[in-house]
C-alpha cells in the first residue's frame, strides 16, 4: 500500500511506507527546531527480519514554540509503542501519518520512549539499518536514521548517544557502535550485549551500528599528551593482512592532525569497518567511520600503486571529518 498504513498482527503496531516524491527544500526556509534532544538511548535487538528498536529522548523545548507539537522523522517503521515521560500513550494521544509521529503540546522538558520494529533484510534501499552479506551494517547520511527509528532527523539536532546492541553471538560476535566500549557481556541464551557511548554531540545523519562476523587488524596510537588509543578496522574473515597499509595511513592521518592543528583525538577507541556491500565510498561516523572495502583493502602483491595512492587519499579525511568536521 502506497502512503498508508495498516496493522501488523505479530507487533501489533503500525506500518508506515513512505514512497512520497522528494521536496525541495530551500535555505531561506530554514527555520530553527522547536524542540532539541540533549541524550539518545538506544537498544537493539539484532535480528535479519525482526530487528526491535527502543529509543529514550530526552528532549527540551526550545524557546517560543509553547504549543508546538513535537514531530519525529520515520520512515517504514513498525510503530509497537509510545510513552511520554513514563505514561503510555494511546492512538488519540500522537498523530501518525505516512512520514511523521507527533505528540501535540508536550511539556517544557520530556522523556519520549518508542519501540519499533524494522526488517533490516528486507532493507534493500541500503539507507538506514541493512544486512549484506551476512553483516548488520548503517548508512544514515543524509536521512537514513528515520529509518531505524522516530527522530527528529535533521543536522541541527545534536545529541550524545548510549547505544546497547544485542544479537546472537554466533551470528554476530562483532559489536559495534560510535564513542567508548564501556559494557559487554554474555546473556546465557546463546545472544551477547556491548554498550557503546559516545559523549560528544553529534546529529543522527553520524549514527553508525556495525554487527557481524568480522576480524580486526589492532594496533594503537599514542596522542602527543601520551594517551593512549586503541585502534582496529575490522574487515570481512581473511582479510586482515590487506589492511595493513590502511592502519599506516591511519597513524598517520593522527599525527598531522596534532602537527597541523593541534587537535588530539578525543576517545579512546578509532574503529573502522571495510566492508564490500557499502553503499557510499566512505562515512565519516564519530568513532567508528565505514568504508566500502576497495578503498582500505591492499595486498603488495596484486595492488597497484594508484589502490595505494587511493586509499592514502580517502582514509586519512574520513578520521579528520568524525570529530573535528571538514578543514581546508
Amino acid at each position: 500500500m502506497v502512503n498508508s498504513w495498516f496493522i501488523r498482527p505479530q507487533c501489533n503496531g503500525h506500518r508506515k511506507m513512505n514512497n512520497t516524491t522528494p521536496k525541495t527544500i530551500r535555505l531561506a526556509e530554514y527555520r530553527p527546531p522547536d524542540y532539541q534532544v540533549a541524550h539518545v538511548q538506544l537498544a537493539f535487538d539484532l535480528d535479519r527480519e525482526s530487528t526491535e528498536v527502543r529509543a529514550r529522548l530526552e528532549v527540551r523545548r526550545t524557546a517560543g514554540a509553547a504549543g508546538r507539537p513535537f514531530l519525529l522523522d520515520g520512515d517504514e517503521l513498525d510503530l509497537v509503542s509510545v510513552a511520554l515521560d513514563g505514561r503510555r500513550l494511546g492512538p488519540g494521544d500522537y498523530g501518525l501519518d505516512v512520514a511523521t509521529l507527533s505528540i501535540p503540546a508536550p511539556p517544557e522538558a520530556f522523556v519520549l520512549e518508542t519501540v519499533t520494529r524494522i526488517n533490516p533484510a528486507a532493507n534493500t534501499r541500503l539507507e538506514g539499518l541493512y544486512v549484506s552479506n551476512g553483516t548488520f551494517c548503517t548508512q544514515c547520511e543524509a536521512e537514513g536514521f528515520r529509518r531505524i527509528t522516530y527522530f527528529p532527523d535533521r543536522p541541527d539536532i545534536m545529541a550524545t548517544y548510549e547505544v546497547t546492541i544485542r544479537a546472537n553471538h554466533e551470528l554476530a560476535p562483532v559489536l559495534l557502535s560510535n564513542g567508548n566500549l564501556v559494557a559487554e557481556r554474555a546473556l546465557g541464551d546463546g545472544r551477547h550485549e556491548a554498550v557503546w557511548h559516545d559523549p560528544h554531540p553529534k546529529p543522527s545523519y553520524l549514527f553508525a551500528l556495525v554487527a557481524g562476523r568480522l576480524e580486526a587488524l589492532r594496533d594503537r596510537f599514542t596522542t602527543r599528551s601520551g594517551r593512549a588509543v586503541g585502534l582496529a578496522i575490522y574487515v570481512e574473515p581473511g582479510n586482515s593482512a590487506r589492511a595493513a597499509y590502511a592502519m599506516d595511513a591511519l597513524k598517520r592521518a593522527m599525527a598531522w592532525d596534532e602537527m597541523r592543528y593541534g587537535l588530539e583525538y578525543d576517545l579512546d577507541l578509532f574503529n573502522i569497518v571495510a566492508v564490500s556491500d557499502f553503499n557510499m565510498g566512505a562515512m565519516e561516523n564519530k568513532g567508528l567511520n565505514v568504508f566500502n572495502s576497495k578503498y582500505v583493502l591492499a595486498d603488495p602483491a596484486t595492488a597497484t600503486d594508484a589502490a595505494y595512492a587511493t586509499t592514502a587519499a580517502i582514509l586519512p579525511p574520513g578520521y579528520s571529518h568524525n570529530w573535528p568536521g571538514t578543514r581546508a
